[in-house]
């Protein structure tokens, strides 16, 4: 774009928002060219700049956002919309520069319903800030994943993402009543004031999961929970991943825990080892009931009961309790994987039938790599499936950016195929992104005209975060 031009449209947008909220400086483009995907990050360390966005801007409410996606889409000027800036899959980075729509400005809460059991902010407000405010009024989200203290509900809601309570609870999509967005042709849709009816295809679950490529997510409408009257925790040792996983789905066929995660034998050896001090060979499996008390008191029995009838080991409650108290440190530093080292997390989600068969699949497709080394543990449990979140880690990848791009998209490549070809998906919530963007029609083959359609009619101009999710 000319540099007259340029000056022309910033106008126009800080028309929109007011001057102080348009940025050009090179210090708010680069803290805009980097998330926690890991070629962004390597690109960065390498001395080789990301693509930036030609221009920052931070509306301050729905009828902003769509005043600013009609003068982008006049323009055929690209937008993407940026949350906390945490997500690993590239979702947000603005790769064809143009326009980086930071929504942090818009963190009002709009209604508190106490009668029915839920709340409705906007999209850019900070989750943890959000869990505070109705922790103050006796309730919560219980929506905790490990990066709570740092993304958006939008951010959520876009890569429908999912928390450590996930299997009793659900993930952000069953958490959400109903939600807003800007397209740009400048209407703001709204999904149905309730999530479950039959008045047509949903549209609510139409907007969740599209990480940007349709419109803005700018107001959603949260269930809240009532705070358990007790949460026990309980650990478990089992002989192998086999007996957990059966131990697992058993138990979802008498009651829902609020947590379940299975950890492989060398996940148990590594990173239980080291921050909950677990001496012993095995897979580790950590457990919590929550709840009025009087019912979590049997749950608790029941669990134990079939743990000893499946040859699992009972560690107590010390350990549970400590995981809880642990549960972000995995992601601090000295604990969660970083640069110099290559990592990637490939969750995915399966029937009881395929998901063993994807793990023993993803182990070998991983570990032919030469220096690669895979864990692995199993968490949101469902009583038809679970959910796997495994990684690959090189300690020493190589130091050539090219080289060490081709190696991490190679070994990317051959892990999402192992998975689809023994009947996972591409991702089960960390989203899809640039990063996976181009196995997204290895998943749905044919069926991919469907989301083709829905972002040709929704997005004509094809503005909306270009080379995400496929689209």
């Amino acid at each position: 774009m000319n540099d007259f031009m340029s000056h022309m449209i910033r106008s126009e947008l800080e028309d929109v928002v007011g001057r102080e909220h348009v940025s050009v400086s090179e210090s708010d483009r680069l803290t805009h060219s980097v998330d926690y995907f890991w070629l962004s990050r390597l690109w960065e360390d390498r001395s080789r700049t990301m693509p930036l966005a030609d221009i920052v801007v931070y509306p301050g409410s729905a009828d902003e956002v769509s005043r600013i996606l009609v003068i982008a889409n006049y323009y055929k000027i690209p937008v993407f919309p940026w949350g906390g800036g945490a997500g690993s899959q590239g979702g947000a980075l603005p790769v064809k520069g143009g326009i980086l729509l930071d929504m942090k400005r818009m963190d009002r809460v709009i209604r508190f319903d106490e009668r029915s059991m839920c709340v409705t902010a906007e999209a850019g407000i900070n989750y943890m800030q959000l869990e505070w405010y109705v922790n103050e009024k006796g309730y919560s989200l219980m929506h905790y994943p490990s990066s709570l203290t740092c993304s958006t509900l939008g951010g959520f809601l876009a890569h429908n993402g999912i928390g450590v309570l996930s299997t009793k609870y659900g993930k952000i999509d069953d958490q959400c009543l109903n939600l807003e967005m800007a397209v740009p042709s400048g209407r703001i849709l709204r999904s149905a004031p309730v999530p479950k009816h039959s008045s047509g295809p949903g549209i609510l679950h139409m907007f969740i999961g599209s990480e940007g490529t349709l419109g803005v997510i700018t107001q959603a409408t949260m269930k809240i929970f009532k705070r358990p009257e007790t949460r026990r925790f309980r650990a478990f040792l089992f002989p192998d991943v086999p007996a957990g996983l059966a131990f697992g789905r058993d138990l979802l066929q008498e009651f829902r825990p609020s947590i379940m995660r299975l950890y492989n034998e060398e996940e148990t050896r590594s990173i239980i080892k080291s921050i909950l001090g677990v001496e012993k060979d095995g897979a580790f499996m950590n457990i919590a009931v929550e709840g009025n008390a009087e019912i979590v008191e049997i749950e608790e029995k029941i669990a134990l009961r079939m743990c000893a009838e499946r040859g699992g080991m009972d560690l107590g409650s010390d350990y549970g309790e400590k995981w809880w108290d642990s549960r972000v440190t995995f992601f601090y530093p000295d604990h969660a994987l970083d640069l110099p080292k290559m990592f990637g997390t490939l969750d995915t989600v399966a029937t009881y039938s395929n998901i063993e068969k994807i793990y023993w699949a993803l182990k070998e497709t991983i570990e032919s790599f030469s220096g690669v080394r895979f864990i692995a543990h199993f968490s949101h449990w469902y009583e038809w499936g679970v959910m796997i979140y495994d990684r690959f880690i090189i300690e020493d990848p190589p130091q050539d950016p090219e080289e060490a791009m081709r190696l991490h998209n190679e070994i990317w490549n051959a892990g999402i195929r192992a998975v689809l070809e023994n009947g996972g998906v591409v991702n089960d919530h960390h989203g899809v992104g640039l990063k996976l963007g181009r196995l997204m029609k290895e998943q749905y083959g044919e069926s991919m005209i469907a989301l083709e359609a829905l972002k040709k009619e929704l997005d004509p101009n094809g503005i909306m975060n270009p080379f995400k999710l496929g689209l």
